[in-house]
């Protein structure tokens, strides 16, 4: 049953229909990529790090560049989907060459300071205006483009709460990485940037997962006799 439709409106909802919304796991694995893609999207910022405590600046973007560019091209030639590869390599390369302009480390993770802070304050607006921006991405995402949460006050309720959730741990952990950057305290930035990446991620992608399934497979009230 997709996001949104009633046992009750679709009385011939069967297994079939079911086995239709993908699951908890799938859609994890999905958006995550599995743990190669976990693993994969990580391993250009730790290159950084390391490359950049070992040695210096501009060796170590050369070389968070390469690997970046490396498992994106691994991905195309072994026909696998590069969404995650493409998106990681951008953020990667943006900051890279920041931090090679500049000449400051701390820079290689500014941009990923201000998408943070602008995708935290989005979530919070939308949650505001009753147009939850999660269950919007939910509904491209998961339902296929399908958008009938909007005539369901408990979806509307529920995306809403989730969007306010999604918006406050955004903002809280780049608020963590901000003050880093502020303070010049640039390894423990490159630290903070692995630790507070996808494991809230992952949580906060779960809970709304599981959330969302519960409501939408919570069984609708019978009708009154005679009604």
């Amino acid at each position: 049953m997709t996001t949104g439709q009633h046992r009750a409106a679709q009385p011939e909802t069967g297994p079939q229909d079911e086995e239709r919304l993908p699951t908890i796991a799938e859609q994890m694995a999905d958006q995550l990529g599995g743990w190669r893609g976990l693993v994969e999207s990580s391993i250009p910022v730790v290159v950084f790090v390391v490359a950049n405590i070992i040695g210096e600046l501009r060796p170590a973007v050369i070389a968070s560049v390469a690997v970046a560019l490396l498992i994106a091209g691994l991905r195309l030639a072994q026909r696998r989907p590069i969404r995650h590869a493409v998106n990681g390599l951008f953020g990667v390369a943006i900051g890279a060459a920041m931090a090679w302009r500049s000449g400051e480390e701390r820079d290689f993770y500014l941009p990923g300071i201000l998408y943070g802070i602008g995708y935290g304050v989005a979530l919070l607006i939308s949650a505001a205006i009753r147009q939850p921006l999660v269950g919007w991405i939910w509904s491209v995402l998961v339902a296929k483009g399908r958008s009938e949460w909007r005539n369901d006050p408990k979806l509307v309720r529920t995306f809403t709460q989730l969007t306010v959730l999604w918006g406050v741990v955004w903002l809280a952990k780049v608020g963590v990485q901000a003050g880093l950057y502020l303070a010049h305290q640039d390894t423990a930035l490159g630290v903070a940037r692995l630790v507070l990446g996808f494991p809230p991620y992952a949580l906060l992608l779960l809970i709304t997962v599981w959330t969302v399934r519960r409501v939408t497979r919570e069984p609708q009230p019978a009708p009154l006799p005679g009604a």
